[in-house]
């Protein structure tokens, strides 16, 4: 990616302070000549879009060498085609509408009318791209298979977790017999809540042990209760941060083995831990081979979809801690 001496107009439709928008400016301004931002901080994506739309309108196509679409391109690029059609224009497919609506969330079916034309827009979008921007190579090999993405266009670029929240700190010495998982999530179909329930629920009686779970985990899971289980259905960031510090093992996954997304992709929750220095299981899967190793001090893999290959990796990670 060459920004050097470069005009870049950056375009984005979530939010300015989400972090893969702050990781890609920050990106940019290291060699840019210079950078204009067209962006907005409305809490209503129907806002921040109308915000969007009417800056593009006022933008002049000489005022830029280049132009760089952060999240959701899907919705800038087919609307505003020929405004950036003189000028190379970079994109970050960091999600397929297709892939996360139809194949993920499953809120329609891929041979429908509208899984069709999601699948239409994705491929339109990265047919007018110079260069696509992935979050792992694996999500690049779908974009060429099963979108019709050219593979010399594509570059990854991995997330980061925010370091100013989540940082290496120490962890309270009041209970040093007591070993804490930890798992957090919004709770998304690929992440597979479910099974690390049911690694809870194996693991509920377990003693000298402490399960935390953060997200808001509906009625519509079983959701083992006892003493060693701790819920919270949110927590702000430097709240999650220390819950994390005290914690002995952290759980990345994805742990879903029936969703091909979470297969390709990263967990978040996975950089944040490894910026906080702390051990962490992840799902066997190739995306998170990208990165890490199971030779990797800290790093465990376990089988996606197995919550008593879980919950026993737990317990002999909990045995090896306590033993030394």
């Amino acid at each position: 990616m060459n920004f050097e001496n470069k005009r870049v107009l950056f375009v984005t439709t979530k939010n300015l302070d989400y972090l893969r928008n702050v990781q890609e400016i920050e990106l940019i301004k290291e060699t840019c000549k210079d950078i204009t931002v067209i962006g907005s901080s409305e809490k209503s994506y129907f806002k921040r879009l109308l915000k969007v739309y009417t800056s593009l309108i006022k933008t002049k196509k000489s005022s830029f060498d280049l132009s760089f679409v952060g999240f959701a391109p899907q919705l800038v690029v087919p609307v505003f085609k020929s405004k950036f059609k003189k000028s190379p224009l970079y994109i970050d497919f960091f999600i397929s509408m297709y892939d996360t609506l139809c194949l993920d969330r499953q809120k329609f079916k891929p041979n429908s009318l509208v899984g069709k034309l999601l699948k239409s827009i994705d491929k339109k979008t990265l047919g007018a791209a110079d260069v696509i921007i992935s979050d792992t190579k694996a999500h690049a090999e779908f974009f060429v298979s099963e979108l019709g993405a050219d593979k010399s266009k594509i570059n990854t670029l991995y997330l980061k977790a925010d370091e100013s929240i989540y940082y290496p700190r120490e962890k309270s010495t009041d209970n040093p017999n007591c070993f804490t998982a930890l798992y957090f999530g919004s709770i998304l179909p690929l992440q597979g809540v479910d099974v690390v329930l049911k690694a809870a629920d194996i693991l509920k009686n377990e003693k000298d042990f402490r399960f935390i779970i953060v997200g808001p985990v509906s009625d519509k899971f079983s959701k083992p209760q006892s003493e060693n289980i701790e819920y919270h259905d949110w927590l702000s960031q430097e709240a999650l941060a220390e819950k994390i510090a005290q914690s002995d093992l952290c759980l990345a996954g994805h742990f879903n083995e029936k969703i091909g997304k979470a297969k390709r992709t990263i967990p978040g929750k996975a950089y944040i831990y490894r910026a906080m220095q702390k051990p962490m299981i992840l799902g066997e899967n190739c995306a998170n081979h990208e990165l890490y190793k199971d030779t990797d001090e800290g790093i465990y893999f376990v089988k996606m979809g197995d919550s008593d290959a879980l919950a026993t990796l737990i317990k002999d990670i909990k045995a090896k801690k306590i033993g030394d």
